[in-house]
C-alpha cells in the first residue's frame, strides 16, 4: 500500500517538475529543443537521487546485497517506488511530446524497468535486487550530463571530454558490473524465484544489457576514437553544415538533435 502511494506521489512530483521547468528560461544554445532540455534535466534529477541513494543504501545496509529477496529497510522500498513513479512520469512526458515512432524504444525500456521494479513494490520482496539495479542510475547521470552538453553545443570541450570519460567509466563500474552480478545471482538462485519472475528478470537483463553495450560502443567510437582521428582545427568555428553527429545523433541544418534520450 505504501509503495503504491509513494509511486503516485513520485509520478505527480516529477510531472510537476516537468511543468515547473517550462516556467524557467532555457539556455540559448538549447533553445531549438526546449522539451528535450527539460526532459533530460528531470532525468538527471532522478538519476542523482536514486543512484546516490542506492549507493549509500547498499553501503550502509549491505544485508540488501547478502539477502536481495528479504533483507531491506523501509526506506529502500520508498526509493524503488520513487524510481517507478519517475519512469511512469517520463513515459507520459514522451507520449505528450513525441510521436510513438520516436519514443517506442524508450517506452519499451521503461515498460520493462517498471515491470521489474513493480514486483518489489507489490510483493515487498526483491527490494535488495532492485536497489542493486538502481546503481545503473549513477551511469545514467553521466549520460544525461553528456547529453545536456551536446544540446548546449559544448562538444568538443574539456567539460564534454570529462563527461564522456566519466560516462564510459561509470558504464563499466555501475552498469555492466551490477547487471553481471544480478545475472549470476538469478542463475544461482533460480530455484528460489518463481519461473515467471525469472523470465521477467531475464528479459529485463537482456534488454538493458544489450542497450548498455551498444550505447557504450557508440560513445567510445564517437567521443574517443573519432575525436582522435579528427581533432578540432584551431580557430575553426563549426557551422550548421559541418557539425558532426555524436552518439549516433543526427544533427540537422536547423541544429536540432534527432535521437532517443540515453
Amino acid at each position: 500500500m505504501w509503495g503504491l502511494l509513494v509511486t503516485g506521489a513520485s509520478f505527480a512530483a516529477f510531472r510537476g517538475l516537468h511543468w515547473a521547468l517550462q516556467l524557467l528560461p532555457t539556455p540559448g544554445s538549447a533553445a531549438q529543443d526546449r522539451w528535450k532540455w527539460r526532459n533530460i534535466c528531470v532525468s538527471l534529477v532522478h538519476s542523482l537521487l536514486t543512484g546516490v541513494g542506492a549507493l549509500l543504501g547498499l553501503s550502509l545496509y549491505p544485508q540488501m546485497a547478502a539477502d536481495p529477496i528479504h533483507g531491506h529497510p523501509f526506506w529502500a522500498l520508498v526509493l524503488v517506488a520513487v524510481s517507478v513513479g519517475y519512469f511512469l512520469a517520463d513515459g507520459a512526458d514522451m507520449l505528450c511530446n513525441q510521436t510513438l515512432g520516436q519514443a517506442w524504444e524508450l517506452l519499451c525500456h521503461h515498460l520493462v524497468v517498471v515491470s521489474c521494479l513493480s514486483t518489489a513494490i507489490l510483493s515487498s520482496h526483491y527490494v535488495g535486487l532492485s536497489m542493486v539495479s538502481l546503481l545503473l542510475e549513477l551511469n545514467s547521470a553521466c549520460l544525461h550530463l553528456r547529453k545536456l552538453l551536446l544540446l548546449s553545443h559544448q562538444a568538443p570541450s574539456l567539460a564534454f571530454s570529462m563527461a564522456s570519460w566519466a560516462t564510459l567509466a561509470t558504464l563499466a563500474l555501475f552498469r555492466l558490473v551490477p547487471l553481471g552480478w544480478i545475472s549470476l545471482w538469478l542463475i544461482r538462485q533460480q530455484h528460489q524465484v518463481p519461473p515467471a519472475l525469472v523470465i521477467l528478470g531475464g528479459t529485463g537483463l537482456v534488454t538493458v544489457g544489450a542497450m548498455s553495450i551498444i550505447l557504450g560502443v557508440r560513445i567510445l567510437v564517437s567521443d574517443v576514437l573519432r575525436s582522435r582521428h579528427h581533432p578540432p582545427i584551431p580557430g575553426h568555428k563549426e557551422t550548421r553544415d559541418t557539425r558532426r553527429c555524436c552518439d549516433g545523433e543526427l544533427v540537422t541544418r536547423d541544429g536540432s538533435i534527432l535521437s532517443l534520450k540515453d
